[in-house]
C-alpha cells in the first residue's frame, strides 16, 4: 500500500517508520521542504536504535520504503491512506483537509493524528468528508502501538474499517472510540491523572518526585501490560464484582474531593517546573526523551518476546 504522511514532526516522523516498518510504501512530506531532509536523517537514526535493540531485522530495506516529496501533489499521489500531523489548530487542519481531498484519490483516506480536536470540527463542509477520522497515536508511536479510531457522525464505517485493518497491518494495537469525545479516551485518562497529581502536590501531601514514583514503581509496573479493569479484577478473591463491592464505598468517598475543575495555577506550575528541574536540567531533556526511547524499545522487545512464548 501507498501511504502518505503529511508534517514532518516527530511524530510524522514515528508514523514513517511505522508504516515502513509493516512494509508499506511511504512518501512524507512537509510544508518546509528542508524539514523532510531533516527527518529523513533521524528517522535513519532511530531505525539504528531499532536495530540494536533487536526490534527489526532489515534496517536498509526500511528504510529504503521511505522517500521524500516536494509538494502535496507529489505526496498524495497514489496514495490509499493519508496520516496527516499538522499543529493542534483547527483552521490549519480545515486548511489541509480541504486541500487534500481536492487532491487525493476518491477512495483514499485521510486520517489525522490530532490527539484532542474531533474530526467533525474540521471536515464538515468537504465534499469526502465520509472518508475523514481521526487515528491518535501514542508518542512515539513506533514504540507505544496504540492507535485511537474515531470517526464524525458521517465517516464512513467502510473508511474506519480501512483503518482498522491498515492499522493492524503494520502491527498497532487500534481502539475504536464510538462516538466524538475532546481528548479521546486516552488523554482523558492522562488528564484525569494528571489533576490528581497537580492537587496532591498543590496541597502538600507529596512532592513531585514521590508522585513520580508511585506511579513509576506502582501503578505503572502493572500498566505496563495490563488494564485498570484487570488490574481490579486480580485484585479481589471473586474478580472485578467482588473488588468494586470491597471498595466501591472508598472510592465513591474520594470521588466526593475530586470535584475540583479549576485550572493549574501558575505558582503551582512553576514550583513543579523547579522540582523537575532539579532533576533534569533543561539542556539534559533531549539525552533523556531519548533514554526513554531506548528503554521503550527494551520493553517492547521483553513484551514481544513475552507474546512468543505464550503462543
Amino acid at each position: 500500500m501507498n501511504i502518505a504522511v503529511v508534517g514532518s514532526g516527530l511524530i510524522g516522523q514515528a508514523w514513517a517508520i511505522v508504516f515502513a516498518r509493516g512494509g508499506h510504501e511511504v512518501r512524507l512530506w512537509d510544508g518546509d521542504p528542508k524539514a523532510v531532509t531533516s527527518a529523513l536523517t533521524l528517522i535513519a537514526g532511530q531505525v539504528a536504535d531499532l536495530k540494536a535493540a533487536g526490534l527489526i531485522d532489515h534496517p536498509q530495506a526500511l528504510l529504503e520504503r521511505i522517500c521524500g516529496a516536494q509538494t502535496l501533489e507529489e505526496v498524495l499521489d497514489g496514495a490509499e491512506y493519508v496520516q496527516e500531523n499538522l499543529p493542534e489548530r483547527v483552521e490549519m487542519k480545515k486548511e489541509i483537509f480541504g486541500r487534500m481531498d481536492k487532491i487525493a484519490a476518491p477512495g483514499c483516506v485521510l486520517a489525522s493524528s490530532t490527539s484532542s480536536i474531533p474530526a467533525s470540527a474540521f471536515t464538515e463542509d468537504l465534499p469526502g468528508r465520509a472518508r475523514c477520522l481521526i487515528a491518535h497515536p501514542v508518542n512515539p508511536p513506533y514504540l507505544v502501538p496504540v492507535v485511537e479510531i474515531c470517526g464524525a457522525p458521517w465517516t464512513d464505517a467502510a473508511i474506519v474499517q480501512k483503518t482498522w485493518d491498515v492499522m493492524e497491518s503494520v502491527g498497532q494495537k487500534p481502539v475504536k472510540i464510538h462516538r466524538e469525545l475532546q481528548g479521546f479516551i486516552l488523554n482523558r485518562l492522562q488528564g484525569a491523572l494528571l489533576r490528581e497529581a497537580f492537587k496532591l502536590v498543590e496541597q502538600g501531601y507529596v512532592d513531585a518526585e514521590g508522585l513520580d514514583v508511585t506511579v513509576r514503581e506502582g501503578l505503572g509496573l502493572r500498566w505496563s501490560f495490563m488494564g485498570p479493569f484487570e488490574t481490579i479484577d486480580l485484585n479481589a478473591p471473586d474478580g472485578l464484582a467482588d473488588y468494586a463491592r470491597r471498595f466501591g464505598g472508598m472510592y465513591q468517598s474520594i470521588a466526593e474531593e475530586q470535584t475540583s475543575t479549576e485550572p493549574w495555577s501558575e505558582a503551582l506550575i512553576e514550583k513543579l517546573e523547579a522540582s523537575r528541574r532539579k532533576i533534569l536540567p533543561k539542556e539534559q531533556l533531549l539525552a533523556r526523551r531519548l533514554w526513554r526511547d531506548r528503554r521503550l524499545m527494551g520493553l517492547a522487545a521483553h513484551k514481544l518476546a513475552a507474546e512468543k512464548n505464550t503462543k
